[in-house]
């Protein structure tokens, strides 16, 4: 699988406007939730996009991405708007991606990872590695709780 990251002054324009165009579609669309999903943290200096590459034809331009924030301890990173396209959906491209990521972060020295998950996802973060760490919580209208994985050093 090919694993693709990338800066934001660093992605082209066509990648950018697929990786945007799968969370709006998704977050905003599919899950009907009317938020500001171009929320200025993608082209923070610090932020990584990640992604795997979809279908040539264009349908699903990108298959699966998330992002990695920082936060404001250097050991630590934050993930986020992490998504199939659907027609990319039951293949592991996100657990593929998310492993990738942590693979990456841990060699980076990242120690520790946060996000916040939708409720109903807990069990796959989970099997991924991370732990509940707080009370579920309502965003968007969605049931979420902060998860969190503590990064074996490399």
């Amino acid at each position: 699988m090919n694993v693709r990251t990338a800066a934001f002054a660093d992605l082209d324009p066509l990648t950018a406007y697929a990786i945007w165009r799968l969370r709006v579609d998704v977050f905003v669309v599919e899950q009907e939730c009317a938020y500001p999903e171009l929320d200025g943290r993608d082209a923070e200096p610090t932020t990584q996009h990640w992604w795997v590459p979809g279908d040539a034809d264009g349908e699903a331009p990108v298959a699966a991405y998330l992002r990695v924030l920082a936060t404001p301890d250097p050991h630590e990173a934050r993930i986020g708007r992490v998504v199939t396209a659907p027609a990319h959906r039951g293949r592991g491209l996100a657990a593929t991606l998310m492993r990738d990521t942590l693979g990456a972060l841990r060699e980076t020295g990242v120690r520790s990872v946060v996000l916040d998950a939708q409720s109903h996802l807990s069990d796959w973060y989970a099997a991924l590695g991370f732990d509940i760490v707080g009370p579920e919580f309502l965003e968007d209208g969605i049931p979420h709780v902060p998860m969190r994985q503590e990064l074996a050093a490399p």
